[in-house]
C-alpha cells in the first residue's frame, strides 16, 4: 500500500478547487450530514456541561501561560522522558523529523510500520519518506486506512474520510481485499469496520515500528496522551518493539491536572463525546513486570515555522488542541468540504495556519474564503480569534502586494470614495435609481457584471430606488412632522 506523500499545495488554485467541490454530486452527499451530526452532538454536550464556558476560560488561559513559557516547560517535558527511559530528538524542519524517524526504524531493523493518526505526520511526508526507503507503512485508523487505500490525504483533522460515502468506502474494500469472497455482504458499518479490523489485526501484530501523534504531552511527568475511539492507538503503540511519537511542540501542557481539564474540552467540542473510548497516556518504554508495551520510547518534537509564529500576532492560533469544531461549524467548510483548502489543514483554522507554514503566496487565498460570520470564534475550546487572525494575513498580503491586482483596485477606489462622502452619497444615488430601473418589473437580479460570484449562487435584490440614507432621512421627517401636530 502506498499513499501521497507531502502534499503538494494547491491552496493557490482555492477558487477553482471550491468549485469543483460544489459540482461533486458525492461529496456534497457526504457533507450534507454535518450539521446533524457532530455540529449537533457538540450542542447537546455543551449542554449537559454547566461549566463549559468557564472551562473554555479556563483552557485559553493556560495554553496562554503555557506558549508564554514554552521553552521552560519543554525542558521540563524532556527531563521527564528521559528519566522514564525514552528519547527526545529536535527538528527544526520536516526533513529533520523524517530524518530522525528513518534513522530509528532502521536501527530497529524494521519492515513494518503501523502509525495512529497524525496530522503532523501528513504535515511533514512521512509515509512517503519511510516508504522510500523500503519500509511497509501501514494506516490503522479507520479513516485514515480508507484514504490510504485511495491514495488521498484527509479532508478534516478528527474525521479524515468524512468527504466520502459508505458506497464509496464499499467499493474501495471491494476492490483493494481481494482475499475476501466477491459475494460477501458489505451493507453496513459493522461489517466494513470488521473487514478492516481483520486486514489491520496481522499488521499490529507484524509491526516492528508504532507511530502515533499526540494531543497533548505532559511536562510534569513526560507523558503523551492520544485520544481515540478505535483503540488502533493502543494497539500501535504497545505491540510493537519500538514507539515514536511525532508530534509539534506547541503540544505540551504543565500538568496532569491541566491535561484533564482540556480533555474535557477536546472531546465534547470534536465528537460531543464526554470522553473518547480510549484515552491513553504514555510514559517511556516497558519497565520491568509490565505485562506489554515497546522496549524503546522515541518522541519527536518538531518546530517546522511554530516559533515563527509565536513570536508574531499569530501567537493564539498555537492555543489549538485540533478539535475540529471550527471547521464543523464553517458554512464555507461545510460547502466545499477540506481538500478544497489545498493543504494540510481545511476550514478556519488552516486559512491561519497554512499562510504561516507554506506563505501568503501559496494559501493567500485561504484567509480570504470566510464569510467571517464568527462561528468558528464561537466554538472554539480554546477561544482562539480565527476571524481576528484571518484578518491580519489579509492586511500583511496586502502589504506584501499578493493581494490580486483587481482586488487592489477595488479597495483603493472604495477608499478614494470612502474619504469623500459627498462622492460617496452622489453614487449610491445613481446607482441605486439605476439598478431599480434595470430591474423594472422584477423582485431580483439573477445576474449582474462584476456580480458573478454573488448571483451564482443566489438571487440579488432589486434596490428600492433610494439609499439607505434618503430613506432614513425621510422617515425622520415624518416623526419630526408628526411630533409637531402632535
Amino acid at each position: 500500500m502506498g499513499q501521497l506523500g507531502r502534499m503538494h499545495p494547491t491552496a493557490h488554485d482555492f477558487k477553482s478547487n471550491a468549485r469543483a467541490a460544489l459540482a461533486d454530486r458525492q461529496l456534497q452527499e457526504a457533507l450534507a450530514g454535518l450539521p446533524g451530526g457532530l455540529v449537533a452532538q457538540r450542542a447537546a454536550a455543551r449542554d449537559r456541561l454547566p461549566e463549559f464556558e468557564s472551562l473554555r476560560d479556563y483552557g485559553r488561559d493556560l495554553r496562554n501561560h503555557t506558549l508564554a513559557h514554552l521553552d521552560l516547560y519543554l525542558e521540563r517535558y524532556e527531563q521527564a522522558v528521559i528519566q522514564a527511559g525514552g528519547h527526545v530528538h529536535w527538528a527544526q524542519s520536516g526533513d529533520e523529523a523524517c530524518a530522525a524517524i528513518l534513522r530509528i526504524c532502521q536501527d530497529a531493523d524494521a519492515k513494518l510500520v503501523t502509525k495512529g493518526k497524525s496530522m503532523v505526520s501528513e504535515e511533514i511526508g512521512l509515509n512517503a519518506r519511510l516508504e522510500a526507503a523500503g519500509l511497509e507503512v501501514v494506516e490503522t485508523d479507520l479513516g485514515e486506512y480508507i484514504l490510504q487505500i485511495r491514495k488521498e490525504t484527509p479532508s478534516h483533522i478528527i474525521a479524515p474520510a468524512i468527504h466520502l460515502t459508505q458506497a464509496q468506502v464499499e467499493a474501495d474494500f471491494r476492490r483493494q481485499h481481494t482475499r475476501f469472497p466477491k459475494d460477501r455482504r458489505l451493507v453496513e458499518p459493522a461489517e466494513l469496520v470488521d473487514e478492516a479490523r481483520q486486514i489491520l489485526r496481522e499488521k499490529f501484530i507484524n509491526a516492528d515500528v508504532g507511530i502515533t501523534g499526540a494531543n497533548f504531552l505532559i511536562a510534569e511527568t513526560g507523558s503523551s496522551i492520544i485520544v481515540t475511539n478505535e483503540g488502533n492507538g493502543d494497539l500501535t503503540q504497545s505491540l510493537a518493539k519500538v514507539h515514536i511519537v511525532i508530534t509539534s511542540i506547541d503540544k505540551v501542557v504543565p500538568t496532569l491536572d491541566d491535561a484533564a481539564a482540556l480533555l474535557r474540552l477536546l472531546a465534547r467540542s470534536a465528537t460531543g463525546q464526554e470522553i473518547t473510548s480510549y484515552t491513553t497516556f504514555s510514559t517511556g518504554p516497558r519497565r520491568d513486570g509490565d505485562p506489554d508495551g515497546p522496549e524503546a520510547y522515541h518522541v519527536i518534537l518538531l518546530d517546522n515555522g511554530r516559533t515563527e509564529l509565536l513570536g508574531s500576532e499569530f501567537r493564539e492560533v498555537l492555543r489549538c488542541i485540533r478539535c475540529g469544531a471550527c471547521m464543523n461549524h464553517c458554512p464555507v467548510y461545510n460547502a466545499v468540504g477540506g481538500h478544497a483548502y489545498g493543504w494540510v489543514y481545511p476550514g478556519p483554522i488552516g486559512a491561519v495556519l497554512n499562510p504561516g507554514f507554506i506563505g501568503t503566496k501559496e494559501a493567500g487565498s485561504l484567509p480570504n474564503a470566510s464569510t467571517f460570520c464568527g462561528r468558528c470564534e464561537s466554538v472554539c475550546p480554546m477561544r482562539i480569534p480565527l476571524p481576528k487572525l484571518m484578518r491580519h494575513w489579509r492586511e500583511r498580503e496586502f502589504v506584501q502586494g499578493e493581494t490580486p491586482f483587481v482586488t487592489r483596485m477595488a479597495l483603493k477606489s472604495w477608499a478614494i470614495l470612502a474619504r469623500r462622502p459627498w462622492a460617496y452619497h452622489a453614487l449610491s444615488k445613481v446607482l441605486s435609481r439605476a439598478m431599480k430601473l434595470a430591474g423594472s418589473g422584477k423582485a431580483a437580479f439573477t445576474w449582474l457584471p462584476f456580480a458573478g460570484g454573488w448571483t451564482g449562487g443566489r438571487d440579488f435584490p432589486v434596490p428600492p430606488g433610494r439609499t439607505f440614507q434618503e430613506i432614513w432621512a425621510a422617515r425622520e421627517k415624518k416623526s419630526t412632522r408628526q411630533e409637531r401636530a402632535n
